[in-house]
C-alpha cells in the first residue's frame, strides 16, 4: 500500500477531466479514452502505445502532453536500419582520440620502464577505464531520458519502421526503466520519464514490447470532433464551410485510397481555402486544391470522379468521354472524312496506303527524281532488281553471322 501511495504522488494530473482540460489549453482536442489512457501512463509508470493510421495526432499527443506538463520532449525518430547506437549511446572515439595524443608523454612514462612488450601492453589496459568512462560516452535519445536529471517526455516515433532488433534492445528501458552499458554499469532513471511510443500499422510488433506497455488504437475521430479540432486551429475558414469540408474528407476517406486523409491534411486544406477566400464549397475549388490532401496519382482521379457526389449528393455528373484516342474529337489524324464510318471500306483504305506517290513532296521516303516530275504527276516508285535485292539480303545475313 505505501508502493501505490509513493507511485501516486508522483502523477501531475488530478483526474481524468484533467487531462482533457490540459491537453485542451495546448490546443489537443482528447476524448475520455484518449485522456483516460494518457491518465493511467502518469499514474501506472507504464510506457504507452499508440497504434493507428498515420496523421491521427499520435506524434503530437507526445509533444502536447510535454507542453502540458513542463516536461521537456525527447525524441526518437525510428526508420529502417537503425540500430542501438543511435537509440541508445555511442563512444566518442573523436574526444578519445584527442586525449590519447594530449596525454601521449604520460603514456609514455607509464610504460617507460616496462621490461617488454607484453608487460608495456599490460600496463595501458590497466588503464581502459579512464577511456571508457561516462566522459567520453555520448548518450543518444534513450540513454539521455533515462539519466535525465529533470523530468522527460520520451516519443519513440513509429517504432514499426525499425527492425525487429531494436525492439529487442528497448525492452529494458520499457520494462524497467534502465540501460546496461557494459563498460561503465547500468543506468537507472530517477525520474522516470512519460514514454510513449507510436506505430502506422506497416508490421506487427513483438508481443513482448506490447506487454510491456499501454495500448491505445488511435482511430480517425468521430465527425464532431474533428471538426472541434479543425475549428480550434483557427484556420480562419467558418464554422459553416469547416462543417462541410469536414464531410467532404470523411467521404474521401471511404473510397479505399492509397493513403486516406489525415486530421491534418484537413486542417491544411481549411486553411488553404481560407487563404484563397472561398465563401462556398464547390466541386470546381474542391478539385483544384484536392492535392492538399490526396497525394497519390490514382487517388487523385477517385476523388476527383468523387468530389462533386460528395459536395451536392443530388449533383448530376457528366458522363465522361475520355480522350487521347482520336476517336472522333477532331484531332485531326490526317484521316478525317466526312462520310459515316459505318459505310467506309476498310480495304479501299488499307490499298490507298500501299499507292506509290501517295505522299506529297519531301516527305520521308519519297524518291530525289520525283522533285522534277510536275506537281500533279505521281512520284514513281524505285525498281530494285533482283540482284541487288539477293546482294541486299546476303549482306544482311553476313552481319547477322
Amino acid at each position: 500500500m505505501a508502493a501505490v501511495d509513493a507511485l501516486l504522488t508522483t502523477d501531475e494530473f488530478e483526474s481524468v477531466q484533467a487531462v482533457v482540460d490540459a491537453l485542451r489549453e495546448q490546443g489537443y482536442i482528447a476524448d475520455t479514452r484518449l485522456a483516460t489512457t494518457v491518465f493511467l501512463l502518469t499514474r501506472l509508470d507504464k510506457p504507452l502505445l499508440l497504434e493507428g493510421p498515420a496523421g491521427v495526432g499520435k506524434t503530437e499527443l507526445a509533444k502536447m502532453l510535454a507542453a502540458a506538463t513542463g516536461r521537456r520532449l525527447l525524441r526518437l525518430q525510428c526508420y529502417e536500419g537503425q540500430d542501438e547506437t543511435k537509440a541508445l549511446y555511442e563512444w566518442d572515439y573523436g574526444k578519445q582520440l584527442l586525449y590519447t595524443q594530449i596525454l601521449r608523454e604520460k603514456i609514455g612514462q607509464v610504460v617507460a620502464d616496462a621490461p617488454d612488450l607484453h608487460e608495456a601492453v599490460e600496463r595501458i589496459g590497466a588503464q581502459e577505464s579512464v577511456f571508457f568512462s561516462e566522459r567520453f560516452l555520448a548518450p543518444r535519445p534513450l540513454l539521455e531520458a533515462i539519466r535525465s536529471p529533470e523530468p522527460v517526455v520520451l516519443l519513440i516515433d513509429e517504432v514499426d519502421r525499425a527492425d525487429e532488433a531494436l525492439e529487442a534492445v528497448l525492452l529494458e528501458t520499457l520494462g524497467e526503466f534502465q540501460i546496461s552499458v557494459p563498460e561503465v554499469g547500468t543506468f537507472t532513471a530517477d525520474r522516470r520519464p512519460y514514454v510513449l511510443l507510436t506505430s502506422n500499422n506497416t508490421r506487427d510488433l513483438a508481443a513482448a514490447l506490447k506487454r510491456r506497455c499501454l495500448h491505445l488504437f488511435l482511430d480517425y475521430p468521430a465527425a464532431e470532433r474533428e471538426l472541434e479540432i479543425v475549428r480550434s486551429k483557427k484556420t480562419g475558414l467558418s464554422d459553416a464551410l469547416a462543417e462541410e469540408l469536414v464531410n467532404v474528407v470523411r467521404g474521401l476517406r471511404q473510397l479505399e485510397l492509397r493513403k486516406a486523409p489525415s486530421i491534418s491534411e484537413t486542417i491544411d486544406w481549411a486553411r488553404t481555402l481560407a487563404v484563397l477566400g472561398v465563401d462556398e464549397l464547390n466541386a470546381q475549388i474542391l478539385s483544384d486544391t484536392v492535392s492538399v490532401v490526396v497525394k497519390y496519382d490514382k487517388d487523385v482521379k477517385k476523388a476527383l470522379d468523387a468530389l462533386p457526389r460528395l459536395v451536392d449528393p443530388n449533383a448530376e455528373i457528366p458522363e465522361a468521354h475520355g480522350h487521347g484516342h482520336g476517336h472522333g474529337h477532331g484531332h485531326g489524324h490526317g484521316h478525317e472524312h466526312d462520310d459515316d464510318p459505318a459505310e467506309v471500306d476498310g480495304r479501299e483504305v488499307r490499298a490507298a496506303r500501299d499507292q506509290a506517290g501517295r505522299h506529297g513532296e519531301g516527305a520521308y521516303g519519297t524518291p530525289k527524281y520525283a522533285k522534277d516530275t510536275a506537281a500533279d504527276a505521281p512520284a514513281k516508285a524505285r525498281k530494285v532488281t533482283s540482284s541487288q535485292g539477293s546482294r541486299s539480303f546476303g549482306l544482311g545475313r553476313k552481319r547477322a553471322l
